[in-house]
């Protein structure tokens, strides 16, 4: 009996077992931002959505097609309508409150911006934009990131049904059938476009994982073999359904495993989606597929038990809340979270899901009033849209966005010219001015680091994220990450005999401005080369796909050519030091400081050496891990509270290792930690300079105050033997 009410309800269209495996995708989601132990891979759980969507989507749509001959679609879209946008308008409206309260003002306003982007439904498309390059600024992660998969189901809604009625008219325009034929129309025209979506699809998943990996997550084309695996799933429902108990079950039992070791063995750093996401989409399909036989049974009878239909049934509003709570306790409770703290984070977010079901969604979604008429269900629709983006927007316009700080001027650093134009390669000269600027220097950073409010007269403002990133790119002197050759860009005096080249990736192109200037007072020719996320070391992709998008290989080959072929006095080479192999976002293949990193600097020395150049290898500026500005925004009274720590800001034993390789390789090596740090702290403001204008990343304005110790050790490398 049990069993036959079962079919019934799977043929009304409810299944419990998937409103089971909702559970089990929502709570994997959870744990794993509550960073639980054992859920390292939890994030698979949208996989497990984006099946359970193409599955009924895509079957709702059929039933209707094969019936209908075509879908209606102002019911349908006020059917979704109805039961997504106020529940998601309610979250968003309540945290971007939240954030206007909680969050630093620069944060809070890029947040303002997340919620008009997820109110629209496109804030996958808007994340891909703020986060597919390094160089773009590093923010805090947003309270409405998770809302970029309900962007990807928003567009899948748009985009299904006219897919499905298209391939209706293209039936009906290439098959005649005889007059007062009623044959049931044949599913393997949509099979055949689900399987073309989903190989395509994939295909450009898995290339772009490799790429840009940032895309490959959040964009609807890569992830859009995941909807139509499961609206194959949908269409070959009557095959599934012929399995027997005992096959049903073992099948079923074998998904919700997959599901389970998805869970526990992938993680961050896992490339992702890829090939991993295989493993999410496979178990959810055997469990679905199972469930098409025997929705009771097997599995099902964990996935149908009482407490798992109700957390199937908050799932969506759980979703919603449980990621701006898990980032807005701690700054309410003032301190970070524990695990138990954490856990009851999730808990209090259950409890504002329950709310939102009973006080949101269903009232609205089931009011007969509503529920019987599209045209109100999509007024519905677009009324809590229009108030959560009106929301956004007036917060965006009533918070402050501050560009300087309500502290006292503040003097400027001011370096004295350490050095005449060109010592004559007088070595002692050139190392007392070396000594004489970075003197200077210390004694500013040491000075910055008394308790104070940001100065008013901060230079460059916090809002200069953008602009800096501009003039790293001007011009083409810096290639992007897919750009190979180099357009000529010199400057200082460009026929003069003394040619200096600065070489590296964003990190070198950083160090222009100051160098730009040196050229002009020396009279020297500076001609910059750089691309962004490539080193000048010879350090290879391992995969293929990355190396032949990113053309790194290709870029230095170039680089090296020319620099053969018209050997400079100097060559400046800078890079970033935040390179990591095998990370789950961006990957370039090699991690900065292990020994190969050090055996290719020697060998990239040793052959600038070899062409009788100079080499003067700048180390690295420390690494505030944290996005500067924002974090001023939000201690505009106390700028000392952003300065981190020497000790996680530098890598002392790795800037030890690279010294010694450049001068195995006959160059010089420049530490510049004491251009930035005492030995304690580095602070982000000196004299009335900012620092950084991003997380890691040095504005043009102190890169300018230094030209002096630049100069200074750039001459001290020339007169170097």
């Amino acid at each position: 009996m049990k069993e036959q009410q079962a079919r019934r309800s799977a043929k009304a269209g409810f299944r419990p077992d998937i409103e089971g495996l909702r559970a089990v995708a929502v709570v994997a989601v959870v744990l794993f931002h509550a960073d639980v132990p054992g859920v390292s891979g939890g994030f698979i759980g949208v996989d497990v959505f984006f099946v359970i969507s193409g599955f009924l989507i895509t079957g709702l749509l059929w039933r209707e097609v094969s019936t209908a001959g075509t879908v209606r679609l102002r019911r349908f879209y006020g059917a979704r309508a109805r039961r997504l946008l106020p529940a998601s308008a309610t979250v968003g409206v309540v945290t971007a409150i939240a954030a206007a309260f909680l969050l630093p003002p620069l944060q809070a306003h890029s947040t303002f911006g997340d919620g008009i982007a997820s109110a629209l439904y496109v804030s996958n498309y808007w994340f891909i934009l703020h986060g597919v390059d390094y160089l773009a600024p590093v923010m805090p992660p947003s309270p409405f990131e998770h809302y970029w998969s309900l962007g990807v189901e928003e567009q899948f809604y748009l985009v299904w049904p006219a897919m499905i009625i298209g391939t209706a008219w293209l039936i009906r325009r290439t098959r005649r059938r005889p007059t007062g034929a009623h044959a049931a129309p044949s599913r393997s025209p949509y099979l055949a476009v689900l399987v073309f979506v989903a190989a395509t699809s994939f295909a450009l998943s898995l290339v772009i994982s490799y790429v840009i990996p940032a895309v490959a997550f959040f964009s609807l084309p890569t992830r859009a073999w995941q909807l139509a695996v499961g609206g194959l799933l949908a269409l070959t429902a009557s095959q599934w359904s012929r399995l027997s108990a005992l096959p049903a079950a073992i099948v079923g039992w074998a998904g919700l495993a997959v599901i389970v070791l998805a869970c526990t063995l992938l993680d961050a750093t896992t490339l992702y989606p890829g090939v991993a996401a295989l493993l999410p989409v496979l178990g959810a399909v055997l469990v679905i597929g199972a469930g098409c036989a025997s929705p009771s049974q097997g599995c099902g009878r964990v996935l149908t038990t009482s407490p798992m239909q109700a957390i199937g049934r908050v799932s969506y509003s759980w979703y919603l809340w449980h990621w701006p709570v898990l980032l807005f306790a701690p700054l309410l409770l003032g301190h970070s979270l524990g695990l138990p703290g954490r856990l009851v984070a999730v808990l209090v977010s259950a409890g504002l899901a329950v709310l939102t079901l009973r006080l949101i969604e269903n009232p609205l979604r089931f009011a007969t009033s509503i529920r019987q008429s599209p045209a109100r269900s999509l007024a519905l629709g677009g009324a809590a849209t229009a108030v959560a983006v009106c929301v956004c927007v007036v917060l965006m316009l009533l918070v402050p966005n501050p560009g300087t700080g309500r502290g006292a001027p503040t003097d400027a650093l001011n370096v004295s010219e350490t050095a005449p134009p060109f010592m004559g390669r007088n070595m002692n000269a050139s190392d007392a001015a070396v000594q004489q600027g970075f003197e200077q220097v210390q004694a500013a950073v040491a000075a910055s680091l008394a308790p104070g409010a940001v100065p008013s007269n901060l230079n460059p403002p916090l809002t200069v994220a953008g602009a800096e990133l501009k003039d790293l790119l001007a011009g083409g002197c810096m290639r992007n990450g897919v750009q190979a050759g180099q357009p000529e860009c010199a400057t200082g005096d460009t026929s003069s005999a003394t040619t200096v080249a600065l070489v590296g990736d964003s990190h070198a192109a950083m160090w222009r401005p100051a160098l730009e200037q040196v050229a002009q007072q020396q009279g020297w020719r500076l001609e910059t080369m750089a691309k962004a996320a490539c080193p000048l070391l010879d350090l290879p992709i391992t995969n293929p796909i990355r190396r032949l998008v990113s053309r790194c290989g290709q870029w230095r080959d170039e680089i090296i050519d020319r620099l053969q072929a018209k050997p400079p006095q100097l060559v400046v080479v800078s890079m970033w030091r935040g390179y990591v192999a095998g990370q789950g976002g961006y990957d370039p293949g090699f991690t900065s400081y292990d020994t190969a990193w050090n055996e290719s600097l020697t060998s990239l020395v040793e052959r600038l050496r070899g062409i009788g150049s100079k080499v003067l290898v700048i180390g690295p500026i420390p690494a505030p891990r944290q996005s500067v500005p924002i974090c001023l925004s939000g201690h505009l009274d106390d700028a000392a509270a952003c300065a981190a720590p020497r000790s996680t800001a530098v890598n002392e034993s790795g800037v030890a290792a690279e010294s010694a390789a450049v001068v195995a390789g006959g160059g010089q090596y420049v530490d510049i930690t004491d251009l930035f740090c005492t030995s304690e702290r580095c602070p982000v403001i000196v004299g009335n300079s900012l620092v950084y204008f991003d997380w890691t990343h040095v504005t043009s304005q102190y890169a300018r105050q230094l030209a002096p110790v630049v100069g200074a050790l750039a001459d001290r490398a020339l007169a170097g033997g």
